[in-house]
């Protein structure tokens, strides 16, 4: 376990619709272009795309959140690694961008939905956890078939990083089997608890699925976890069939997945070492730094604990990112 105090990682987000701008430096600039997967479940899934470019970025606005991309650029490279992204409830593309920048800066596609009906814009189906890990496939089905950059990516060499709400959807993707038997007892004792207080008012049906190994996708190859939603539904051993990579976090004073209910199981479930321990941190400081108007409109999720900067955690977080999915899935090889 790596207990890291603050100062040394960085956050990302949730709620990016609001973000001010984080822009990574690297060999690439990071192109962006914005898509659509098609879902046979339902509508068109929103998605993201970042990717390697010889371009010249350009600082530019979606809604209120500014990156520095190269917008539809070229893509640079070939037999690249891809990563999908899932945000945390309530959130959008957009939520990890800075994680995502500094991913295609080091020669990473990159590939972050909207989860549709669990997002900034729309929460009709935020307890309906399971829609989420067939929508990351309908991700990747796209990127790897019908994006005009597919041709460009290795598909033996897929990644996928999910924090909160995300982190369990990824858990599920990589073969994880929920035992949603554990609600109950578990939201008995701790009623506070924030999926406790979601299921108190929307019920617990959205979370039970028939068979939850319907929704492993094999193609991914590698995992980052961070602050991991429902870990505790994991336990004893339902992650005894996860055979990949896996890096795990937490914040030490995450508040709405209290230790040691949440990603501790996980831990120990899979006999992570690859673990880490944000002290001081919070479960908002997996956000990236606020700007002034997120700060005045949603306080909660910026206010640090003193002495705690996002923004030198954000730096080294995505570098600590970057070099467990190189070491998991290869490092690009420029020019190939």
């Amino acid at each position: 376990m790596k207990n890291t105090k603050p100062g040394t990682f960085a956050a990302f987000g949730v709620l990016a619709v609001l973000f001010a701008t984080l822009v990574p430096s690297g060999a690439h600039a990071a192109g962006f272009q914005r898509a659509q997967a098609a879902d046979p479940d339902g509508k068109a899934l929103a998605i993201g795309i970042w990717y390697p470019s010889q371009a010249t970025p350009r600082r530019t606005s979606f809604g209120a959140t500014t990156m520095s991309v190269a917008v539809d650029s070229p893509i640079d490279g070939r037999a690249l690694p891809l990563i999908v992204i899932s945000h945390g409830t309530g959130g959008s593309l957009l939520d990890h961008y800075d994680t995502a920048i500094a991913l295609a800066d080091a020669g990473y596609v990159v590939a972050a939905v909207t989860h549709r009906g669990d997002n900034h814009a729309d929460r009709s189906r935020s307890v309906f956890i399971m829609d989420r890990p067939r929508q990351i496939s309908r991700v990747i089905d796209h990127v790897l078939s019908n994006w005009a950059g597919s041709a460009t990516i290795d598909p033996s060499r897929i990644g996928m990083f999910g924090f909160s709400a995300g982190g369990f959807t990824t858990l599920a993707s990589i073969g994880g089997r929920a035992d949603f038997s554990r609600i109950g007892p578990m939201c008995s004792e701790y009623p506070g608890d924030f999926v406790c207080q979601l299921l108190a008012k929307a019920g617990p049906d959205g979370l039970v699925a028939p068979d939850s190994s319907l929704v492993h996708d094999a193609r991914i190859k590698a995992a980052v976890v961070a602050a991991p939603a429902l870990g505790f539904t994991f336990a004893p051993d339902g992650l005894k069939d996860v055979r990949i990579p896996v890096q795990l976090w937490r914040a030490e004073e995450d508040a709405l997945l209290p230790h040691p209910r949440y990603a501790e199981p996980v831990r120990q479930a899979l006999g992570i070492s690859d673990y880490h321990v944000v002290s001081q941190a919070g479960h908002f400081d997996f956000l990236p730094p606020c700007s002034d108007t997120l700060a005045t409109i949603a306080p909660m999720i910026c206010t640090s604990n003193a002495g705690f900067d996002r923004a030198a955690f954000h730096l080294s977080f995505n570098t600590s990112v970057v070099d467990f999915f190189s070491r998991s899935l290869g490092r690009h090889r420029a020019g190939d």
